[in-house]
């Protein structure tokens, strides 16, 4: 491996796993984005069984929200 690529390899993780600071508008719509999730779940949760996939449904929701507030986060 270069050590270029090395050094961007380096550089993103620094990124990935740095304390990103937020401001008021960045936490309202994290905000809105969680909210709007546990709606969704919660719809999820009323309309299909109790089940493995139920359980994957809301996993996978949350996998989104982070993933949504991460771009916020990281990358504003």
């Amino acid at each position: 491996m270069s050590d270029k690529l090395f050094r961007t390899i380096q550089e993103d993780i620094e990124h990935r796993f740095s304390l990103h600071s937020c401001n008021a508008d960045q936490v309202e719509r994290m905000t809105k984005i969680r909210e709007g999730a546990k709606q969704y779940a919660l719809l999820i949760a009323e309309l299909t069984p109790v089940s493995r996939e139920q359980s994957l449904a809301l996993t996978h929701l949350e996998d989104v929200v982070y993933s949504a507030n991460s771009a916020i986060a990281r990358n504003e």
